[in-house]
């Protein structure tokens, strides 16, 4: 889908709430009951809400499982809201320069990493709920620090899933200034690796 377009700029927009139908271009599962188009006060833009179950209620890019993102930019940024109480997690699947195809599974359900050489299962256990804030992976550490020694190539697939809002979703060059500590809105995960369970 991006793989034949120009990603040498500040960054790629892979969703965003705004226009006519934001998701036209993803596989939506789930009833319009549980997964829609609102406006919301606090950021003064539309978002999308998913609701229900994260095992049911999920948004998919590609919409066919044959197609590939080929997104190359370190960073992934989600702008999310996840409401207390609730679980969210979404779903990544990379390629490293050796062509394996690996899926990092981040969740607030988890409680500890566990990893096999495709499979990877991440807590997010220090994500803030009930504010809107910038969830930033970075594919490149994850990918090397989780899968020992592999080089990320490209993104390939992401799957959003239920609780949440969701504002945009990009990836960026370069790596943004983490205000977690500060109030701010980024959410920098890179910093997750550094801690003993690696």
């Amino acid at each position: 889908m991006f793989k034949n377009e120009y990603q040498g700029g500040a960054f790629v927009e892979i969703f965003s709430a705004q226009g006519k139908n934001p998701g036209a271009k993803w596989k939506i599962v789930g009833s319009p009951s549980v997964i829609w188009k609102e406006y919301d006060k606090e950021v003064k833009s539309f978002v999308f809400v998913l609701e229900g179950s994260s095992q049911t209620n999920k948004i998919q890019l590609p919409k066919e499982n044959k197609q590939i993102l080929g997104l190359i930019q370190r960073f992934l940024v989600l702008q999310i809201y996840i409401p207390l109480g609730q679980d969210f997690s979404t779903e990544l699947l990379i390629t490293d320069l050796r062509n394996i195809k690996r899926r990092l599974y981040l969740s607030t359900v988890h409680k500890e990493v566990s990893s096999t050489p495709l499979h990877a299962k991440i807590p997010l256990f220090m994500i803030k709920r009930k504010i809107w804030c910038n969830l930033c992976i970075d594919l490149v550490a994850f990918t090397s620090e989780i899968f020992k020694g592999a080089v990320f190539q490209s993104l390939d697939g992401i799957i959003v899933s239920a609780t949440c809002k969701l504002r945009k979703i990009f990836t960026l060059k370069s790596k943004p200034q983490d205000t977690t500590d500060k109030g701010g809105m980024f959410n920098l995960l890179s910093k997750f690796l550094n801690s003993p369970i690696f």
